[in-house]
């Protein structure tokens, strides 16, 4: 990792650029005010948004260094948590208290983590393999050849709630409850007005009795489930209401948004390069790679927040305590200095399992491995099958800063 004397800026020479901005996203034109800021201000103060002030950091060493430092750049929930949207007035205007492992620092945050992360060990997602492929098998064998249909209800919602039902023993008829209040959520854009926070704190509470319903449950029958897994152990077994809606919504989220929006990330990607779907279809051997070179591509999840716990001119700039950092992965995945023509999707690619699309440090996805076996096991059931994703118009995105991701793409499968 690069000291802090490589990662010293130069003062910004141009306006600051607001990457938070909706459009951008929505429109999928922000690559150039990454490639901008990239090159002219890698980390750059943006005195105005409409999430409040924050400081942009654009390339990976720096987002590397500030994971690294979890005692200077604060998770922490109650400071701002790990969204650009996290406002403490926020928290205290709607007692929106969400505590979570990923927007904690240690020590609390180390003994929630190490309850859940054997869930993910290498043994145990080896043993998902086998009912990850059937269930692959399943809904692939039941499109439509030659006929539109939209990938991300048919494919990518359907593979990753059936996950997400599996990890939690969920009741399988109710799946679909789980992709809206991902949806709820992880969308940041609803803190911008009181109906909207409001709509999402009924969301949450929703899904907080829900969860409380099958807490009860497997008091009295524990199984291998997560919530199982969270109420025997020490560190989350008397969590408060609010501390249990929280987790949920972080391994919700973490289940659903980020691997769903990479399945889609696989079907939209490869057809805007198909020298490279070419290339993968006439060598399968690529697949693990090329899933590792979709998700730097897509980037599921586009930025990650910290705030300053103590001041700090390390990057040379003074960063005061409290200031928002927002990290975003979706341009550091794209930089230069790491990744040779990062616009571009090589499925070939040597160092593609570089991205931070699953973070850094302490704070590394804990879920990374099931994504990777899902986003596989897509890859090789087409491929096992000669099937072929076909894109029929623009995708419409998720118009926000956050999740990176599609709401609907209209597609047509053909044989190869």
């Amino acid at each position: 990792m690069a000291t802090a004397a490589d990662l010293s800026v130069k003062p910004s020479s141009i306006d600051p650029i607001d990457v938070s901005r909706k459009e951008l996203y929505a429109e999928d034109r922000w690559q150039e005010p990454f490639r901008q800021l990239r090159e002219h201000a890698p980390i750059q103060w943006v005195p105005d948004s409409e999430f409040g002030p924050y400081w942009s950091v654009s390339k990976y060493k720096p987002i590397q260094h500030i994971e690294a430092l979890p005692k200077i750049f604060s998770s922490q929930w109650d400071k701002g948590g790990i969204a650009i949207s996290g406002d403490p007035a926020l928290l205290e205007k709607y007692n929106m208290r969400e505590p979570m492992f990923i927007a904690m620092d240690p020590p609390q945050h180390t003994g929630q983590r190490r309850t859940v992360a054997p869930s993910f060990g290498p043994s145990e997602v080896a043993e998902m393999k086998d009912e990850v492929q059937q269930r692959t098998a399943e809904v692939l064998d039941s499109l439509p050849i030659g006929e539109p249909f939209d990938w991300v209800e048919k494919v990518s919602i359907e593979l990753t709630t059936g996950m997400l039902a599996k990890l939690f023993d969920f009741p399988w008829e109710e799946r679909n409850k789980l992709t809206e209040w991902s949806n709820y959520g992880g969308d940041v854009e609803l803190i911008k007005d009181d109906g909207n926070v409001e709509l999402r704190l009924a969301k949450m509470q929703e899904m907080g009795a829900a969860f409380a319903a099958l807490w009860q449950e497997r008091l009295a029958n524990p199984g291998k489930d997560l919530i199982s897994v969270m109420l025997q152990s020490d560190a989350m077994k008397d969590m408060s209401p609010e501390e249990t809606i929280g987790n949920l919504i972080l391994l919700i989220v973490g289940g659903n948004d980020t691997t769903r929006n990479s399945m889609s990330g696989y079907a939209y990607g490869l057809s805007q390069y198909p020298d490279e779907r070419a290339k993968l279809e006439q060598n399968p051997d690529l697949i693990p790679n090329a899933v590792q070179e979709i998700i730097r591509w897509q980037t599921p999840l586009a930025h990650m927040r910290r705030t300053v716990a103590e001041d700090t001119d390390m990057f040379g700039p003074m960063m005061k305590t409290g200031d928002k950092v927002v990290m975003w992965y979706l341009s550091a995945n794209r930089d230069e200095e790491i990744f040779e023509d990062g616009e571009a999707i090589k499925v070939d690619r040597h160092n593609a399992r570089r991205h931070l699309s699953f973070g850094y440090g302490i704070h590394r996805c804990v879920g990374a491995r099931v994504a990777e076996l899902q986003l596989v096991t897509l890859l090789e059931e087409m491929a096992k099958r000669r099937l072929r994703v076909n894109v029929l118009e623009e995708p419409v995105r998720v118009p926000a800063c956050f999740v990176h991701g599609y709401k609907s793409m209209q597609v047509e499968l053909s044989r190869y």
